[in-house]
This record gives structure tokens, sequence and C-alpha cells, in this order.
């Protein structure tokens, strides 16, 4: 699919593209392709002259080799967005830029909810967008909002998990879904990490490379304080992610042994009676109804009594609580 954006008043307005001769017909600022056919590549590359790098060339890229420019002059770039999935996992979608005769082009392969904020954003605030590096700016400082967004997202899940966790009843079912929201909310923690690292970087290599004016220049600098200070969340976060993870392990722990120490007590406390039974059954020349009718009658009492008496001590002590 291929979004195509033009700049009026400050203000990214979509035009619709269905043929070669629509897009022949307008002068975007902002090219935008998702999952893009073999026919918009080929209508990108014949009327703008850009070829747009395939998916696996998108995706199996060097570290180094994330940002660099062209033999034409284009610039190229490759920065990671987080997508958050309600059916799944989140996970890092690639999205290749291309800066090129005063346009940006973008290739990715799945719709970005940041994205779809920019293109929102451009058209209830005029004036905030003056040329593509406008635009480009706008998805790395979103990108950032977005980002911030699920962190809170991660705090409110953590505070439900923390309110489970500490309940007076804990049981091992419940344990088991606290460690799977501890797990989920870890690896997104993680995966935001990993795209504000790659957002900084991105915004770093615009500064450096001396592509900005003044305006956006500061605009970036105000990118790189946001993804500082959400560098502290993240790091909080995994403090509190691992204090759970502990609790929840160690309620496991304590379940374990209640288990255990039930079986300890009853060993204990049925090892008296075991003992009598076998002494009472081995000193007997005859059988005992035969000699002494008192004889079942005491070995049960006996019993009993040994049996009692280890629960009694234990529970005074309090071992059985």
């Amino acid at each position: 699919m291929i979004n195509v954006f033009v700049l009026q008043n400050g203000r990214l307005n979509q035009v619709p593209i269905d043929t070669r001769a629509d897009l022949e017909k307008v002068e975007p600022v902002w090219v935008d392709l998702t999952d893009p056919t073999d026919d918009e590549r080929a209508w990108v590359k014949a009327i703008y002259g850009v070829t747009l790098p395939g998916e696996d060339e998108v995706k199996d890229i060097e570290a180094s080799a994330r940002y660099y420019e062209a033999e034409n002059g284009d610039l190229h770039l490759r920065t990671d967005f987080l997508l958050e999935e309600e059916d799944g996992p989140s996970r890092i979608v690639t999205v290749a830029f291309i800066l090129a005769r005063k346009m940006l082009f973008s290739v990715h392969t799945d719709d970005l909810p940041v994205f779809r904020l920019v293109r929102m954003r451009a058209r209830s605030r005029p004036g905030s967008i003056a040329d593509y590096m406008d635009v480009l700016l706008d998805l790395y400082a979103t990108d950032a909002e977005y980002s911030a967004d699920a962190l809170e997202g991660i705090y409110q899940n953590l505070e439900e998990v923390s309110g489970r966790v500490l309940q007076e009843q804990f049981t091992d079912q419940d344990a088991a879904a606290a460690l799977n929201s501890i797990a989920h909310e870890e690896d997104l923690n993680g995966r935001i990490r990993r795209n504000m690292m790659d957002t900084r970087r991105a915004v770093s290599f615009l500064m450096r490379g001396r592509l900005l004016n003044a305006e956006q220049f500061e605009e970036a600098r105000q990118i790189l304080r946001d993804i500082e200070s959400l560098d502290g969340h993240t790091s909080f976060l995994f403090d509190k992610i691992n204090f759970l993870m502990d609790a929840t392990v160690g309620f496991i722990n304590i379940n374990q042994n209640k288990i255990i120490k039930i079986f300890s007590v009853a060993s204990v406390a049925f090892l008296p009676p075991t003992l009598i039974a076998s002494i009472y059954g081995m000193n007997f020349k005859w059988l005992p109804e035969l000699e002494w009718q008192l004889g079942y009658p005491f070995a049960i009492v006996l019993m009993v009594t040994s049996a009692i008496a280890p629960f009694w001590y234990f529970r005074r002590r309090g071992w059985l609580k």
C-alpha cells in the first residue's frame, strides 16, 4: 500500500493513489509504503528515481551500515519502531527511510501506530511541518511519546501484578499467572529500551551530519532529552520486575515448604505408632487374643496416644501454624 502526503499550509494531506498517473500528478513531501507491491516499487523508481530496498535488505543489515549515503546522494536510514499487538507479544519493526529530492520515503512491512499518530497530528496542527525533515523528526518525537505511553502501561500492569503477589492467599495458580505477566512486561520493557537506543542513534546521526536547520536542531535536542528521561524509567521498571520475580519465586518456595512440612510432621507423628505396632506384634509367643484379651485394645490405645502426643507438642510449639 502506498500513502502519499502533500504539504499544504503546514499540514499533511493524504492524496489517494490508485494508479501511476495519480502519483505523477502530485508533488509529495512524504511517500509512505506499507508492504509495497512490485508495481508500487516500480512507480517510485520510474517517477522519482529512488530504488526502494527489499524486505530482506531492510532486515539483514549490519549495525554499522544503518545510516549511509548512496552513490547518487540519497541518504538511507534504518530505524526500529515499537509495535504492540493485543493478540500477541510486542515486536520491533525496522523501517527504511530514504531522503531524496527533498522528499521522505519510508518502507515498512506493518502499519505502525507511530505513523498513524503523525498523520493525525499533522492534520490537526497547522504550521507544525515545513518540509520532509520535519516529518522525519516528528516521527522520531512521536516514537518517543509512544514508548512513554507503553511504559505507563507497564507501570499499571505491574501494579496489578504486585497486588496479586502481596495478597494474603497466594496460590500456585496465582504464581503462574503472575510469572507470565511479569515475563511479558519484562520483554516489552526491554524492547522499549532497545527502541529508544536506536532512535537516539538516528537523531544523533542527523545532528552530526548537519542536515538540520537551527530550529530542527533544537527539536532534535529535545527528542534526545525526552529519550534520556525514559532511560531512568526503564531502569526502575527492570528493578521492580526483578523484585516481583523474586517475591513470586519466594512465595512458590513457601508453598512448597508447607507441603513438605506436612509430610515431615506426619512422618514424625506416625513413627511411634509404627514402632509400637512392630514391638507388639513380635513379643507374643501365641496369638495375643488367646493369652490376653486386652492386648489389642491396649495396643490400639497406646498407638493412638503416641500419635496424638507429637501433634499436641508440635501445636504447642507453633510448628503446625
